[in-house]
């Protein structure tokens, strides 16, 4: 099985939003990883705009439903009430329920899925009425019960949060066994009737060890390090060396 590859597409946007300018724009950049066989995109719309702004999301949506009709839209975030709505009008493929405060920079944990059970139970519920996939941002090393009460919120996956193994880079001891231990939480998680993504600071050298220890990995989201390895290789080249990196024969 091979993980697809949603691209992720916050970075581009925030470098955008450094000048009152259209570019570089979103929905350019995004049809240049769809057309190099990304599965999907993934945004995180976040409360002040800082990245992916609301408007942003009817673009993306568009361009898949005109253009790219086997892709999916992935959009990411907190489950307010605003956030909700926006997922309502828009109609995304997947929900990825996220537990940030607005201030954070960047998603840096999963949920406490006990101590959040009404509120996610509730979010899942409302979401899967309208067809969309759930899936909850989960540490790499959740325990068992806190996956049983992820699963009982009537998600459909979780998704893993990888930034500790991203920053193992220079460290292979701690990445290797880092790797084993998200695939120990995958397999709870799999047992437990949920699908596994993955996503945060993975790159084309460690997601092959990653896929390894989680074969059956639905999908990885991946922005930041696809984006960087863009500025050297181009957009479409990027695509390609990570669809590899997920085990695609392309």
């Amino acid at each position: 099985m091979t993980a697809k590859l949603s691209v992720n597409l916050n970075a581009i946007a925030q470098l955008r939003n450094r000048r009152d300018l259209p570019w570089p724009s979103v929905r350019h950049f995004g049809k240049i990883a769809l057309a190099a066989g990304a599965h999907g995109l993934t945004v995180h719309p976040r409360p002040d705009q800082r990245h992916i702004r609301f408007s942003d999301l009817a673009v993306l949506r568009a361009l898949i439903a005109d253009e790219f009709p086997n892709a999916e839209f992935n959009i990411e975030g907190y489950p307010s009430d605003h956030f909700i709505g926006l997922c309502l009008e828009c109609a995304p493929h997947q929900v990825t329920l996220v537990p940030d405060d607005p201030a954070q920079a960047t998603s840096d944990h999963g949920w406490n899925f006990m101590q959040n059970r009404d509120l996610l139970k509730k979010t899942v519920e409302r979401l899967k009425k309208k067809k969309m996939r759930v899936s909850l941002f989960a540490d790499g090393d959740a325990s068992q019960e806190q996956l049983r009460a992820a699963a009982e919120s009537g998600a459909d996956r979780i998704e893993l949060y990888t930034g500790p193994y991203g920053a193992c880079h220079d460290d292979p001891k701690a990445e290797a066994e880092l790797a084993a231990r998200l695939g120990e939480t995958a397999s709870i998680a799999r047992n437990l009737g949920l699908g596994v993504n993955a996503g945060h600071d993975l790159t084309v050298a460690n997601l092959p060890p990653l896929v390894a220890q989680i074969p059956d990995l639905a999908e990885v989201s991946i922005g930041h390090g696809l984006t960087a390895d863009a500025l050297e290789y181009g957009m479409a080249e990027s695509v390609r060396r990570f669809r590899h990196a997920c085990g695609d024969t392309i």
